[in-house]
């Protein structure tokens, strides 16, 4: 009489199991998100909210019009970027001073070009929309036109990915693909013996 061997198939089982559970885990992870851009989706229209010097990350105001007054701009980096027309290209960002505290304590996405040019940009008062930014957690998108660069596109909630479905499926093709590939395994080794 064949038995199965135990401790493949107790790998190939937990295996199996810690697929599935991530398969769970990424479906729970797609509801949060749903439920996270909807929220970014009824703040488009919301009134305007103070810069918050001291964002909270639970709280982040994303997508909300705001403004606040670049006293003095530390540096300036290009990254790629859209403009309104939706052309890609270079977006620059100026690491703001916004109060008397040392350092930059603010970004602000103030306008495109289509080559990665070294704008010259004093700062100033700046309006725009509160958008997710890497690190500092929130960047100020400006709307207004900066001379000699083009708007950038206005952010929006669209721009956000939720691929957790995705990720779901993908664990469950992972753990079905592994319990075939077992399965025949088994019955390879059923035969040979």
């Amino acid at each position: 009489m064949n038995r199965l061997p135990v401790i493949p198939t107790l790998l190939v089982a937990l295996a199996v199991a810690t697929m599935i559970g991530l398969g769970i885990w990424q479906l729970q992870r797609k509801a949060q998100k749903d439920e996270l851009l909807s929220r970014y989706e009824s703040a488009v229209g919301l009134p305007a909210v103070a810069w918050p010097t001291v964002p909270d990350p639970a709280t982040l105001p994303l997508f909300r019009r705001s403004s606040l007054i670049c006293a003095r701009v530390v540096k300036i980096e290009t990254v790629s970027g859209s403009n309104a027309a939706g052309k890609a290209g270079f977006a620059h960002v100026a690491s703001c001073q916004t109060g008397k505290a040392e350092g930059a304590d603010a970004k602000v996405a103030f306008g495109w070009s289509e080559r990665p040019q070294s704008p010259k940009w004093d700062g100033g008062r700046v309006k725009g929309i509160i958008a997710p930014y890497g690190a500092q957690r929130i960047k100020l998108v400006s709307t207004d036109a900066v001379d000699g660069l083009d708007i950038l596109a206005e952010p929006s909630p669209s721009q956000i990915p939720n691929n957790h479905l995705l990720y779901a499926i993908q664990w469950f093709i992972f753990a079905t693909a592994a319990t075939i590939i077992y399965i025949l395994a088994l019955r390879k080794r059923t035969k040979a013996l």
